[in-house]
């Protein structure tokens, strides 16, 4: 699908919120400033009131930003500058993944993937002016309709 405005890729993080739960994982593909973090920001936005937004920013640097809302801990990893699998340990991406949401970009590093998760693959034309968006289901979420 495409996701050249930012209204559209919106209006998916707004569809993906209402069938995500606590215990979910999605996963966050593509190149650099191709959206995964914006795709994130309005996720998150989206679960809280419209009059009180939130800066949600790319935890590149602190690998992870995490964030309660709504009574829902929210974990936003960034793996890119992680080169051993036994970093993820390090940082706990595993830890507590039932008693909360876990958005991860950049993460081909994980070799054995959480069962119930969302893999959103971002990808931009060949002249960078267009940006497409490919959404894969597993679990839980496998059953869901997303009308994007």
């Amino acid at each position: 699908m495409k996701i050249s405005s930012l209204g559209n890729l919106k209006k998916i993080a707004q569809q993906i919120k209402k069938k995500i739960k606590v215990g979910h994982t999605i996963l966050l593909y593509g190149d650099i400033g191709v959206g995964k973090t914006t795709f994130t920001r309005f996720l998150i936005n989206s679960m809280i009131s419209k009059k009180k937004k939130i800066e949600v920013l790319s935890p590149t640097f602190n690998i992870v930003m995490d964030y309660m809302i709504n009574k829902i801990n929210i974990r936003h990893f960034d793996l890119y500058r992680l080169k051993k699998k036994e970093d993820l340990i390090n940082i706990g991406i595993f830890e507590n993944l039932e008693q909360s949401l876990t958005i991860v970009e950049w993460p081909e590093i994980i070799k054995k993937k959480p069962k119930n998760r969302i893999e959103l693959y971002f990808k931009y034309s060949k002249d960078k002016e267009k940006r497409y968006l490919k959404l894969l289901k597993f679990g839980n979420l496998k059953k869901h309709e997303f009308r994007l």
